[in-house]
């Protein structure tokens, strides 16, 4: 029995490293997702700006490629 014992001691020691790195990646992943969305809520802010310094912003019509005249005319 004192080989069995030994064998479920060293199951669980390495289950518990593994539970013990599984935390430490989901933290770190759980931080990188907060600067992400950090991110996102920033450019979302620039994108609102940028939208409300457009003069055809606020008709809600796209323009176009055919719009555009090239810059030689």
């Amino acid at each position: 029995m004192p080989a069995d014992t030994a064998h479920i001691d060293q199951r669980l020691t390495d289950l518990e490293i593994k539970a013990s790195f599984t935390e430490d990646l989901v933290e770190q992943l759980n931080q990188i997702i907060i600067r992400q969305q950090q991110d996102l809520d920033a450019l979302a802010r620039q994108i609102g700006q940028l939208r409300e310094q457009l003069p055809e912003a606020g008709t809600g019509q796209p323009r176009g490629a055919r719009d555009e005249l090239p810059p030689h005319y």
